[in-house]
């Protein structure tokens, strides 16, 4: 079984993604990937990797890490971001409350109580993709610890499986990349809407022009994504 070439893999996301150089954060959380994705799914699709990868880079704001949802919106952030749960005067009164914010934002669905019950707070995104709602947690064995989400381990465990099986919206990597088949963009309903999907799958085609094997000739892995990704760069 090949292992990921690390040193061209690091050094491709340099040219790219990381052009001001990666953090040791950084690194560490894409090894930590990498290892699972060793250990676990060597054999699957590596575009299916590399779009788990651009998610992860999109989530967690490049940092490579389980972090906590940034609730912290202006009264315009509210309107451009939760619309359909604040009019313009609620966005007022709400705005850079995180917590009430929250517990209207998330409440009467996700398996959330009304927005007195503060589920919102309690389940609000957490981990490498920002698992939120108790319906969520509660797959995942943490409806009561809620923070658990932000453990590396648990997080990684929960991008996986929930990727790969369809455990957030019922659509799965193997629905967009497969055989010949492979949709960058639509691949973002596995998580949710088509929020900044263009964007991830610029992520996406990067990390998979980055992907290469200690049996193969590494520039010549992925040569034609890795044309496209000339010039691709991050928020």
């Amino acid at each position: 079984m090949a292992k990921i070439n690390r040193t061209f893999f690091l050094s491709h996301l340099d040219d790219t993604l990381y052009k001001n150089g990666l953090k040791p954060s950084q690194v560490s959380g894409h090894n930590a990937i990498l290892d699972e994705w060793e250990r676990t799914m060597a054999d699957e699709d590596d575009r299916w990797l590399a779009y788990m990868l651009a998610t992860v880079y999109h989530e967690t704001d490049r940092k490579i890490q389980p972090i906590e949802e940034n609730l912290n919106y202006s009264a315009q952030g509210l309107l451009n971001t939760f619309r359909d749960y604040f009019t313009p005067t609620q966005a007022v009164a709400y705005a850079r409350q995180p917590e009430r914010i929250a517990n209207r934002a998330y409440a009467n669905r996700l398996g959330n109580g009304d927005e007195s019950s503060g589920d919102g707070w309690k389940f609000r995104g957490r981990g490498f993709v920002q698992i939120t709602g108790r319906t969520n947690y509660r797959k995942y064995g943490i409806e009561n610890d809620p923070g658990a989400a932000l453990d590396p381990a648990k997080a990684t465990h929960i991008l996986f499986d929930g990727m790969t099986h369809g455990r957030f919206t019922g659509k799965k990597l193997e629905d967009y990349f497969h055989g010949e088949e492979a949709d960058w963009v639509n691949a973002r309903r596995i998580i949710n809407r088509l929020d900044r999907a263009e964007d991830i799958a610029r992520y996406a085609k990067a990390y998979y022009a980055a992907l290469s094997y200690t049996t193969t000739v590494p520039v010549q892995v992925h040569a034609v994504v890795a044309q496209q990704t000339a010039g691709v760069g991050g928020p």
